[in-house]
C-alpha cells in the first residue's frame, strides 16, 4: 500500500480548521469566569460580561492585571463593596447604571471614577442625581493678563488677591451705609429744598450736590468699583464671556446708577431739565443702589451657595407660587361671596381679597382685614390650613438641595483647595487627589516596564492552548 500525501489539500484544508480552533479558543476564552474579590466579599462573572467595556479597569486586561492575585487566582480591590453591585450590573446590562440607595452619592461617584466607567455615564450619573457640573475656568493666555485675572478673580490664589477681595468687602460695606444714612430725616434737607423750589417760582439758589459728605464717599466707592470692573475686563479671558456671567451684570447695575444720577444732578443744578420728573427719576435710580448687596456674593460662599439652592429649586418654587396662586384665587372669591352680605364687611371686591388671601396662606395674619360672618370665619380656616399644607409640601425639596450645596462646598473647601488657580507654578494637589495621581504614576511605570509580562501572563491564564493537526489525504 502506497500513501501519496496531497499538499494542495493539505494547504487548503489546514486554515479553515485552525479559524475554528481560534474561534474554539476564543469562546472559551470568553466564558471563562473570573473571581472578583471586593474586601473580602467574592463576586464570579464572565470575561465576557467585563469586555464590553473594553476603556475601564475591569474591562481592559492590563489594568487589570494590577489587581490580580496569583495566589488565590482572583481579582482583589479595597473598595465599597455595596457599590460594587450596581457596577457589575453595569458591566451585566451594558450600560445602565443605578446607585444603590444605601450608597451616598460622592462615594459612589468616587467609586465609578476609580473604575473608570466612560466619561459620557458618570456624566449622565451626575444630571441624574442633580450634580453640577465641573465648570471649565479658562485662563488668559498672556502672562500679565493671567495675573490680573488671578489677582482680581481668584483671592484664594495669593495674599495680595485676598487683601483686594478685603477692600473691595469693605468698600461695598461702606457704600450701603451711606446709602442707608443719607435717608435719615437729619440728612434730607436737600430733597425738601427742591420740593420747595417746584411749588414756589424763586427761593434762591439750591446748594450743590457735590458738597455733600455722602456725595464724596460715594465718588470714592465708584473710583474703587470701576477700577475693579476695568481691570477684570482687561484681563479677562473671553470679554463675550465676561458679560455673560451674573456677578459682572451686577458690577454694572452697581456702578450705572452713580453716572446717571450724576448726570440728572448736573442737568438739574444747571437748570437745564424740569426738577419734578427729575427727581423722580433719581429716586428709582437711586434705588437701584441697593442691588450693590449682591456684590458681596462674590466674595461670600454663602450667598453662593443660596444662588445655587435657588436654581436648582426652581421647579419646586415655581410649584409653590403656582399652589399659592390657585389658592389666593380661590378663598378670595370663597371669601367675597361670605361677607358679600355684610355692610360693615372689608371685602368689597374679589380683587381686594388677594392681599388678605395671601397674607393668610404664608400665616403672616396682619389683621387689617378679617372676615367677620361665620361663613366668612369657616372660610378663613381652610385658607391658613391650605396655605400650611401648600408651603410644607415643597419645602423639603428646597432645604435638601441646600444641605447638599453646603456639604458639597465644604468637602470641595476640605479636598480641593483651589487647585485650578496656579500663580505661575504647578498646583500642589490636595491629600485626596495625590494618592491618586502617586498610583496612576505608578501604574504607568508599571505598564511601561511590564507590559510584554503582562501579556504573557494573561496568556498563560486566560488562553488554553488548542492542538492543530494536519489532515493528510490518501490514497490505498
Amino acid at each position: 500500500m502506497t500513501v501519496v500525501e496531497n499538499h494542495e489539500e493539505t494547504v487548503a484544508v489546514t486554515p479553515l480548521l485552525q479559524d475554528a480552533a481560534d474561534v474554539e479558543s476564543a469562546d472559551q476564552e470568553c466564558s471563562e469566569r473570573v473571581v472578583i474579590n471586593i474586601s473580602g466579599l467574592r463576586f464570579e462573572t464572565q470575561l465576557k460580561t467585563l469586555s464590553r467595556f473594553p476603556t475601564t479597569v475591569l474591562g481592559d486586561p492590563r489594568k487589570r492585571m494590577r489587581f490580580f492575585d496569583p495566589l488565590r487566582n482572583e481579582y482583589f480591590f479595597d473598595r465599597n463593596r455595596p457599590s460594587f453591585d450596581a457596577i457589575l450590573y453595569y458591566y451585566q446590562s451594558g450600560g445602565r447604571l443605578r446607585r444603590p440607595v444605601s450608597v451616598p452619592v460622592d462615594i459612589f461617584l468616587e467609586e465609578i471614577k476609580f473604575y473608570e466607567l466612560e466619561e459620557e455615564t458618570i456624566e449622565l450619573f451626575k444630571e441624574d442625581e442633580g450634580l453640577a457640573r465641573e465648570e471649565d475656568r479658562p485662563m488668559p493666555s498672556n502672562e500679565f493678563q493671567h495675573q490680573l485675572w488671578l489677582l482680581f478673580e481668584y483671592p484664594e490664589s495669593s495674599g495680595p488677591a485676598r487683601m483686594i477681595a478685603i477692600v473691595s468687602v469693605m468698600v461695598i460695606l461702606i457704600s450701603i451705609v451711606i446709602f442707608c444714612l443719607e435717608t435719615l430725616p437729619e440728612f434730607r434737607d436737600v430733597p425738601a429744598v427742591h420740593d420747595n423750589q417746584v411749588n414756589a417760582s424763586a427761593q434762591g439758589k439750591a446748594p450743590s450736590p457735590f458738597t455733600d459728605p455722602f456725595f464724596m464717599v460715594e465718588t470714592l466707592c465708584i473710583v474703587w468699583f470701576s477700577f475693579e470692573f476695568t481691570m477684570r475686563f482687561l484681563s479677562c479671558p473671553s470679554k463675550a464671556a465676561f458679560f455673560k456671567n451674573m456677578m459682572n451684570l451686577i458690577d454694572v447695575i452697581a456702578i450705572a446708577p452713580y453716572f446717571i444720577t450724576l448726570g440728572l444732578d448736573l442737568a438739574e443744578h444747571q437748570g437745564s431739565s424740569q426738577q419734578a420728573a427729575s427727581l423722580a427719576i433719581l429716586r428709582v435710580i437711586r434705588l437701584v443702589r441697593v442691588f450693590r448687596i449682591f456684590k458681596l456674593s462674590r466674595h461670600s460662599k454663602g450667598l453662593q451657595i443660596l444662588g445655587q439652592t435657588l436654581h436648582a429649586s426652581l421647579r419646586e418654587l415655581g410649584l409653590l407660587i403656582f399652589f399659592l396662586l390657585i389658592g389666593v384665587i380661590l378663598f378670595s372669591s370663597s371669601v367675597y361671596f361670605a361677607e358679600v352680605d355684610d355692610p360693615e364687611s372689608g371685602f368689597t371686591s374679589i380683587p381686594d381679597a388677594f392681599w388678605w388671601a395671601v397674607v393668610t396662606m404664608t400665616t403672616v395674619g396682619y389683621g387689617d382685614m378679617y372676615p367677620s360672618t361665620i361663613g366668612g370665619k369657616f372660610v378663613g380656616s381652610l385658607c391658613a390650613i391650605a396655605g400650611v399644607l401648600t408651603i410644607a409640601l415643597p419645602v423639603p425639596v428646597i432645604v435638601s438641595n441646600f444641605n447638599y450645596f453646603y456639604h458639597r462646598e465644604n468637602e470641595q473647601e476640605e479636598n480641593l483647595q483651589y487647585v485650578h488657580v496656579t500663580c505661575g507654578h504647578q498646583p500642589q494637589p490636595s491629600f485626596g487627589e495625590s494618592d491618586s495621581i502617586k498610583s496612576n504614576q505608578s501604574f504607568s511605570k508599571t505598564e511601561s516596564y511590564q507590559e510584554s509580562d503582562d501579556l504573557e501572563a494573561l496568556t498563560h491564564l486566560h488562553v488554553t492552548p488548542v492542538e492543530t493537526y494536519t489532515v493528510k489525504l490518501t490514497d490505498v
